[in-house]
């Protein structure tokens, strides 16, 4: 019966250790030191061939009850273990809900992508079409087209960044050697008036390059949008009811505005128009420089020598073209002192809009 003491102590040491396990892995570690292809219990029954025929049959039923009570503590112990990992667990990561929460920031569109669409459905509003074109344009397009041929001084005052080949040379496209940055979305216009028979009414929005430092008042890129309306019988008075309505549109209807003659190669006549200041309403500051008006745009009545490059019959048509900058229009309306800080990025700025 020595077996049956040894089941006996056995029984007691294994029941021992169940219960002082801290853990799950360390009641696992039991469970395979006892019940495992090596363990102490599994060896037990092994060793059934070495024991009396007559003894046997005691013998085995003790070790299959030590069997079984050891797996029914082994699932007990484990049971109540694991819900005092999963409670520690719970107290340890538990989120501390008088804390404010960390709102994730809600993005939105930029100033100038939102006040080139206003911009152009005000345009919409009156029957204009939105036309596209490449940023990097041939010289003929950008300038020749425009009525400003390559000795025209007025050229010069827009010399801009010139595209050049692998070679360092200028690059050339259909035979043209200036291939440019735009300077201005004025080539639009040109293709447009290539492809399409008037009536015509289209804004040309987009990027434009020039070679100017920034400072408060320039910049080498910016946003442009130009007008343009080639029909029968368009005048001077057209262009004026057309801008001063886009402007009591855009800066409300108590500012008013006003048109000074000026020069440009590709309409004539030509004007620079102003728009009242909006900080003393037209009495003088330092904003205007005293004079109540801030320029905003120029325009004027399509040049006929300009149809001559695109076919149309300047004897039976007329129209207009005006060109603004989204930037100095986001000035204006809001009173943005310097143009560069629309372009800096700072968050602090730009959620005031």
């Amino acid at each position: 019966m020595a077996l049956l003491d040894t089941i006996g102590e056995e029984r007691a040491a294994v029941l021992a250790r169940i219960e002082a396990a801290a853990g799950t892995a360390a009641l696992e570690q039991v469970r395979v030191e006892v019940l495992g292809k090596k363990g102490s219990l599994t060896a037990l029954l092994r060793g059934m061939g070495q024991v009396a025929p007559e003894q046997r049959g005691e013998v085995g039923r003790a070790v299959n009850r030590l069997r079984d009570e050891v797996e029914a503590a082994l699932a007990v112990r484990r049971e109540a273990l694991a819900a005092a990992e999963l409670e520690a667990r719970i107290s340890s990561e538990a989120l501390d809900i008088t804390l404010p929460g960390r709102a994730r920031p809600v993005g939105t569109q930029h100033l100038i992508s939102r006040l080139t669409e206003e911009i152009v459905e005000v345009f919409r509003g009156i029957g204009y079409q939105v036309a596209s074109g490449t940023e990097v344009e041939t010289g003929y397009y950008n300038f020749t087209a425009l009525n400003t041929p390559p000795d025209h001084p007025s050229r010069g005052l827009q010399d801009t960044f010139y595209v050049r080949d692998r070679s360092g040379e200028r690059a050339a496209i259909d035979g043209e050697s200036d291939v440019v940055l735009r300077t201005q979305t004025s080539g639009v216009q040109v293709h447009v008036m290539e492809e399409r028979t008037p009536p015509i009414y289209i804004l040309a929005p987009g990027r434009v390059y020039r070679r100017d430092v920034a400072d408060p008042t320039h910049l080498p890129q910016f946003t442009q949008i130009e007008g343009l309306v080639v029909d029968r019988g368009i005048t001077f008075g057209d262009l004026k009811g057309t801008l001063e309505y886009f402007c009591r549109q855009v800066f409300g209807p108590e500012r008013t505005v006003r048109f000074r003659p000026h020069f440009f190669p590709f309409t004539e006549p030509s004007a620079e128009m102003d728009v009242s200041c909006g900080i003393c309403g037209g009495a003088g500051c330092r904003s205007c420089g005293n004079t109540g008006w801030l320029e905003i745009l120029g325009c004027g009545m399509v040049d006929p020598n300009v149809y001559g490059f695109v076919g149309i019959d300047p004897q039976e048509y007329s129209g207009f073209a005006f060109g603004l900058g989204v930037e100095r229009i986001a000035c204006l309306k809001y009173n943005v002192p310097d143009l560069r800080m629309l372009l800096e990025g700072d968050m602090r700025f730009l959620r005031q809009f």
